[in-house]
């Protein structure tokens, strides 16, 4: 029998941010990204297992972009943790500049 069922794994669903600012950014995730996922509010989560496309645009000196696959593995009431499957070199990068060099 053939499995009808894998096609399923390779939609994704897309989670775009922009943040007008890089403060906002900050304010709303620095709290919540690790080098290894992010928390991301959301009034209606997610189900765990769901593969995600993630897209944060912030503007720092230009506008840069953090992007990769990520999936939910954590349900909470305001929102979903979501472990980074696959990120950039340059996306880690920036990640890397937000934990350990955070403007004041």
């Amino acid at each position: 029998m053939s499995s009808d069922g894998d096609k399923r794994a390779d939609e994704r669903v897309t989670i775009n941010k922009e943040f007008e600012s890089f403060d906002a950014f900050i304010q709303e995730y620095v709290t919540n990204i690790s080098r290894t996922g992010v928390f991301i509010r959301a009034q209606n989560p997610l189900s765990v297992g769901t593969r995600v496309n993630l897209r944060f645009t912030v503007i720092m000196d230009d506008i840069e972009t953090i992007e990769g696959i990520g999936e939910v593995v954590r349900l909470e009431k305001d929102g979903m943790g979501v472990v980074f499957r696959e990120l950039s070199t340059y996306s880690k990068d920036l990640i890397d500049k937000l934990l350990t060099g955070r403007p004041r």
